[in-house]
């Protein structure tokens, strides 16, 4: 019988070695069957929780209450989705989404489409970077620009999981996602919200057509919610799993794979949800409708519940944000990089690079501009990644789409234009903002 290979690592050539190096037992049962094919939706989830989501939920908490909670909602019933469409590309067409630009678009598209999406890498990095710094910052007292010189050390995770294997770091990611939604679980039991004014707040406003602080957070929490790098991620990682070339194989691996990936957005739509329901519960019922910064929401959190140990859970649970964000980023970076233009870099070396580029910005903000800077460009970094999702999700409508590349694994009329659909009202939402920020 066929065992997982779980040794195999990812090292200097990418996914090269870890691609189809997990394997179904032969003879093995349905569930067995499907487990094989849990944990990458997992991994993919992480980018949907990472700390630039905290930044927007609680200022969108704190300022409108449960107001923005459909959007919350949406964003990551559109991220189903898309991630869907992620999974059936890498099984259908037997290409992540990188390899599929490089293949079928111009050496100039592909070039362009390359430097966006490392761009959202980076503001992601970014984003992790000043959340780890802020909770190491409110569990230790540290300096944050410290914090962030600190958080390069996470490149010694990488190169434990380059030795250890693909389903060690699944394994680690998915215990770090038990610890965060244990954190948020006991926090919303101090908080006691009204149940009531979340279900509302599940309906859409008007007022965000006509309030453009609503509208940019909103924007705030799509870029934070639907991540760019997340659908060349997917489409690259669920590669892990061998798949046998014939047709029945592959329609269950996709059927697999999408099963996978929407419960795990599920898991990370509540979690985000419970973000924004604490910040609601805890800092608009109590008149604090300005807290649009970490460390504010931290001081406050326990005078307000009447509970220390929430604030230590909240600094606890942003840390394992931080960490699992740092983790799947580099992965994506890898897959980008060696996808779109064949340059290889072990994770270790792709960490430090990434890290070098947004420590910088970091930490040059934490010592010139003073750490309450920090926090308006965490949330700064969520509404730059947003305007990276149109050059992910439109290609990759495009390639599902197309008979000629996925054959019978095309996906539906009708998914194609729901997802074509997002994508173009993404891209009108960024343009209205940047009308709204020039002209408003």
């Amino acid at each position: 019988m066929l065992r997982p290979l779980t040794e195999r690592p990812i090292g200097p050539d990418g996914f090269s070695a870890a691609r189809g190096s997990v394997l179904t037992p032969v003879g093995s049962g349905f569930f067995k069957r499907f487990m094989i094919f849990v944990g990458p939706g997992y991994l993919v989830a992480t980018g949907y929780m990472d700390p630039g989501n905290w930044a927007t939920a609680l200022a969108a908490g704190s300022q409108f209450g449960m107001r923005l909670l459909f959007v919350a909602v949406l964003s990551s019933l559109m991220a189903i989705v898309l991630q869907s469409l992620s999974a059936r590309l890498a099984f259908g067409a037997n290409l992540d989404l990188a390899q599929a630009c490089r293949a079928h678009f111009p050496r100039r598209a592909t070039i362009f489409l390359w430097v966006t999406q490392e761009g959202a890498i980076l503001a992601t990095d970014l984003a992790e970077v000043i959340g780890t710094a802020i909770g190491l910052q409110l569990l230790f007292g540290l300096p944050l620009w410290l914090g962030a010189v600190i958080t390069a050390l996470d490149v010694g995770l990488i190169l434990l999981f380059e030795r250890f294997g693909f389903r060690k770091l699944e394994a680690f990611v998915i215990a770090l996602l038990v610890v965060i939604s244990a954190c948020f679980a006991a926090q919303l039991f101090f908080a006691r919200p009204d149940w009531a004014a979340a279900a509302r707040g599940l309906a859409p406003t008007a007022e965000l057509a006509t309030n453009p602080q609503m509208l940019y957070l909103a924007l705030g929490i799509l870029g934070a919610t639907v991540m760019p790098h997340n659908l060349f991620l997917h489409s690259g990682i669920v590669q892990t799993r061998y798949v046998a070339p014939d047709f029945a194989a592959r329609r269950e691996a996709i059927r697999f794979a999408l099963a996978d990936s929407a419960f795990a957005l599920i898991f990370a739509m509540t979690i985000n949800g419970a973000i924004l329901i604490l910040a609601a519960a805890a800092f608009f019922a109590h008149g604090h409708t300005e807290v649009v910064e970490i460390s504010d929401a931290y001081r406050l959190i326990a005078p307000l519940l009447g509970a220390p140990l929430a604030a230590k859970l909240f600094a606890i649970a942003l840390i394992a944000c931080g960490l699992n964000s740092s983790l799947t980023a580099t992965l994506a970076g890898q897959l980008i990089m060696d996808g779109f233009i064949r340059l290889r870099m072990s994770p270790a070396g792709r960490r430090l690079v990434t890290r070098a580029l947004t420590i910088t910005p970091a930490v040059a903000t934490a010592l010139i501009a003073g750490e309450g800077a920090v926090g308006r460009l965490l949330v700064f970094s969520q509404v730059a990644l947003s305007f990276a999702l149109p050059f992910a999700i439109l290609p990759l409508v495009w390639f599902t789409g197309s008979r000629r590349i996925m054959g019978p694994f095309v996906a539906s009329r009708a998914t194609t234009i729901l997802a074509g659909a997002i994508g173009v009202g993404v891209t009108l939402l960024n343009i209205k903002l940047i009308y709204d920020s020039i002209f408003g």
